[in-house]
């Protein structure tokens, strides 16, 4: 185990030193690609206005159709057809990527916390860039799906150890803008680069193809931002985490002491060392209790995937949703750093669904004002998004907490996949997913409540470190 007075052991770095400024920036660049990865679909597979070949049968006629090119060069739904009898396909390629998503969640987050955050975050990197490259050659549908779902699991994978590494690497006051401003920004960056591609390259294999280039750049980092010190403590690697932590003292013109770490946790890490698996989250009551509690969002991605139903131009109600996610940021960040972690999960969750919820009184002709509610709640929804990932962080111990992070993403990814469904039923009744998705997030805000409590705390090394759930 580790001793709970890590902080203190490493305080003679400093909060902010070029060490970890260089590091913050490292990481922060290596979120980019996972920002228009997650929701290019919003463009590849949109469907344009079609019509049969033949005006002497029926729109859904065996003769195939002839796509507008107006918006589109080519989607994968132009491509191969997903409409009339295959409309169902094109939600499904979505909910697919999502399947990778939370499959990589649970088996990177227990390969992270036993093979160390770096090695999972440059593999999984390497996984999403490699596989969006093999992507644009895909011959069918069923070939480019099984290629998405490959990429969802390198995609959540490098963005959640990219995260943690981060969350150990960073010293408390630090650690609150790196979650909001750092990595939830650099995300909303990639995200915004999304529409401003696809305006200019209208066909989805370019689209794709020019989506690898910031991952290949973001791999060479690998030989600049450092392992866990932490995490190497936990596994006994004391040399290790000494070796790193007196490179970083140098980088800072500081002196490091002669002895970080004191002989006696060197021992009490060496013959107490153990692994952690998926088992020992649902072992005890209190973390069940979390990780059941984080499941429920899901209202994020649904949001973000409905920009082409909305009102408007496509382009535009993308960018918009994705901009809307910067003051959202911003707003999380001063909450995170004076409200405790429960208040500003309910507050954001509560706001993001209740102002979809009154998206149902509104008439069918006020598009602009049902525009503006859906990005209110985006606003809201994004924020929680934001908070959600360093309230888990802080609950978590070292020993678990890559497998926690991984499988509360999981958890949330089950409403992932059902997401582009949500939408769908937007074809039947308007205001049929904002009632749906709005619920929930109003029933996640006041489950959040019972969350403990980790303003001012600590980050737990161990499982006996954690908080109790309030009851």
């Amino acid at each position: 185990m580790i001793s709970p007075d890590y902080d203190d052991s490493t305080a003679f770095l400093g909060d902010w030193g070029p060490f970890q400024r260089t590091v913050f920036a490292l990481l922060c660049l290596s979120m980019i690609p996972n920002g228009f990865t997650g929701l290019s679909m919003v463009f590849m597979g949109d469907t344009p206005d079609e019509e049969s070949r033949d005006s002497r049968f029926s729109k859904c006629c065996l003769d195939g159709w002839e796509y507008d090119t107006g918006t589109y060069i080519s989607t994968i739904v132009s491509e191969w057809d997903l409409v009339c009898s295959d409309n169902w396909r094109a939600p499904l390629t979505t909910s697919l990527f999502f399947c990778g998503v939370l499959t990589g969640s649970v088996i990177s987050g227990q390969m992270s916390d036993r093979f160390g955050r770096k090695k999972v975050l440059f593999v999984t990197m390497a996984i999403q860039t490699v596989f969006t490259f093999i992507q644009v050659f895909s011959p069918s549908w069923l070939i480019f799906c099984l290629l998405f779902f490959i990429v969802g699991m390198g995609q959540i994978s490098n963005y959640v150890s990219g995260f943690v590494l981060g969350m150990e690497i960073f010293s408390p006051p630090v650690r609150d803008i790196y979650s909001t401003l750092g990595v939830c920004l650099f995300f909303s960056i990639g995200y915004m680069m999304l529409p401003l591609a696809a305006y200019f390259l209208r066909d989805w294999r370019m689209l794709l193809l020019v989506f690898t280039i910031p991952g290949i750049f973001c791999m060479l980092l690998w030989w600049f931002i450092p392992e866990s010190p932490r995490w190497l403590l936990s596994q006994g690697r004391v040399t290790e985490a000494e070796a790193i932590l007196r490179k970083a003292a140098q980088m800072n013109g500081v002196n490091a002491p002669d002895v970080i770490f004191p002989l006696n946790q060197t021992r009490e890490n060496a013959g107490s060392l153990r692994t952690y698996s998926l088992c020992d989250l649902v072992k005890s009551r209190n973390v069940c209790c979390i990780t059941i509690l984080f499941s429920v969002s899901v209202g994020y991605c649904a949001l973000s995937l409905n920009t082409s139903s909305l009102h408007g131009n496509i382009y535009l109600n993308c960018f918009l949703s994705a901009a809307v996610e910067v003051p959202a940021l911003f707003m999380a960040w001063l909450m995170l750093r004076r409200w405790p972690r429960r208040l500003c999960l309910s507050s954001t969750l509560s706001l993001g669904g209740l102002v979809l919820l009154f998206i149902q009184l509104i008439p069918q002709h006020m598009n602009y004002v049902t525009f503006s509610l859906v990005m209110l709640g985006k606003f809201g929804l994004s924020a929680a998004f934001s908070i959600l990932y360093p309230a888990t962080a802080e609950l978590y111990p070292t020993v678990l907490r890559n497998t926690a992070l991984g499988t509360c993403s999981m958890a949330s990814r089950v409403g992932s996949i059902l997401a582009p469904y949500f939408i769908y039923l937007g074809g039947y009744y308007r205001s049929l997913p904002y009632i749906l998705i709005g619920s929930v997030n109003i029933l996640s805000g006041l489950l959040s409540l019972l969350l403990p409590e980790s303003l001012g705390s600590p980050l737990p090394e161990t499982i006996s470190h954690m908080q109790t759930v309030v009851g």
